[in-house]
């Protein structure tokens, strides 16, 4: 199975967020990314699994322990 890569308009639409963000984000080192010359990009499978990973920290309180 092909790994997916993403561009940031690509993961900035999968995540229903501004490009510019995930480029600021990327940039900060919050999101997964790697910069290949002058773009950057992303692995699906590890922006599932970051997004999964922050939404269980931020809703932890009401997940079943």
């Amino acid at each position: 199975m092909e790994e997916e890569i993403m561009t940031i308009e690509e993961v900035a639409k999968y995540l229903k967020l501004k490009p510019q963000t995930i480029y600021t984000w990327a940039q900060d080192g919050k999101i997964p990314a790697a910069k290949l010359g002058r773009e950057w990009r992303f692995k699906k499978s590890i922006i599932d699994r970051w997004f999964n990973r922050h939404i269980d920290e931020k809703f932890s309180d009401y997940l079943e322990k």
